[in-house]
């Protein structure tokens, strides 16, 4: 029977390998586009801003990422360790407290907003970022005071503000608290419009809830990035309670702006350089000759 006997390679000698010890090395490498469904390379769409290349579909983008989009180099953070606490001592699904000691190390942010200041194309100027991430971009007492500084430093600098929404609305774990956000930096944005600083909202996918009811629609300007979802409730909620199917597109930035809602949609590539026209059409040029 030795005459039938095969004798293995050293490669089929080797042990194979487990199920749980294969590693796909592409993995993390593709992403398929939420709109057309193409496959697109990972570094081409950060190449391309998160926007897909193919189709121009704008992916979500973070809240650093966003600041270095708009800013022309380094910035100054402020009021970074400002963390929620817990006034309902909240328990849904898990305790408040877990949930905010997790999101701050998922999202790498201590709380749903960055408050920065730097230049834009040679112009000062605030900016706050919302973190989509942290717990959905929600409103509670942190958000509400950062933004509120973020108003005051412009008041006492005379420098123009840019908010950029990304919010799922108010925090419903901080309760009134988080709804009193919606009036106190409303209230900041006042003294702003009576000084004629300006204030420029940028909306981005998706911006809802008490954001929209408060600061995301005060903008001297109202911009919004192509297909962004903007709205107090959501569409399917709306269906729900009026028994009616909505329009095609509805709370959609072309739809909004078809209808008077916002001021302009822009895609992200020309996000900076439309805020920095604005700027110089609101207060002149950034350094006026002597």
């Amino acid at each position: 029977m030795a005459w039938f006997k095969r004798e293995k390679s050293s490669q089929e000698q080797r042990p194979k390998p487990k199920a749980g010890d294969r590693k796909v090395r592409t993995e993390g490498l593709w992403l398929k586009c939420e709109d057309c469904r193409e496959i697109i390379w990972k570094k081409d769409l950060e190449a391309n801003l998160n926007v897909c290349p193919k189709c121009g579909f704008h992916f979500r983008l973070d809240a650093v990422s966003r600041l270095k989009l708009l800013f022309d180099g380094e910035y100054e953070e402020f009021d970074r360790d400002l963390v929620s606490a817990d006034p309902l001592e909240f328990v849904d699904s898990k305790p408040y407290k877990e949930r905010l000691a997790k999101s701050r190390e998922a999202a790498r942010v201590n709380d749903a907003v960055i408050s920065a200041s730097g230049t834009l194309q040679g112009r000062k100027v605030n900016i706050c970022s919302m973190a989509m991430q942290f717990i959905g971009g929600s409103m509670g007492c942190v958000v509400g005071e950062k933004i509120t500084r973020a108003v005051e430093r412009s008041l006492a600098a005379k420098i123009p503000l840019v908010i950029v929404s990304a919010s799922g609305g108010a925090r419903m774990q901080e309760g009134a608290v988080s709804l009193m956000q919606m009036a106190k930096v409303s209230a900041a944005l006042m003294r702003l419009d009576e000084a004629r600083i300006p204030y420029i909202s940028v909306l981005t996918d998706p911006t809802t809830g008490g954001t929209t009811a408060s600061f995301a629609m005060l903008g001297d300007l109202n911009i919004a990035e192509p297909n962004a979802l903007i709205g107090f409730a959501g569409p399917r909620v709306i269906e729900q309670t009026i028994r009616q199917k909505l329009p095609e597109g509805f709370q959609r930035s072309e739809f909004l702006l078809k209808h008077g809602m916002l001021d302009a949609v822009v895609q992200r590539k020309d996000l900076k350089n439309s805020i920095a026209q604005a700027l110089l059409f609101f207060c002149g040029p950034a350094n006026p000759p002597a």
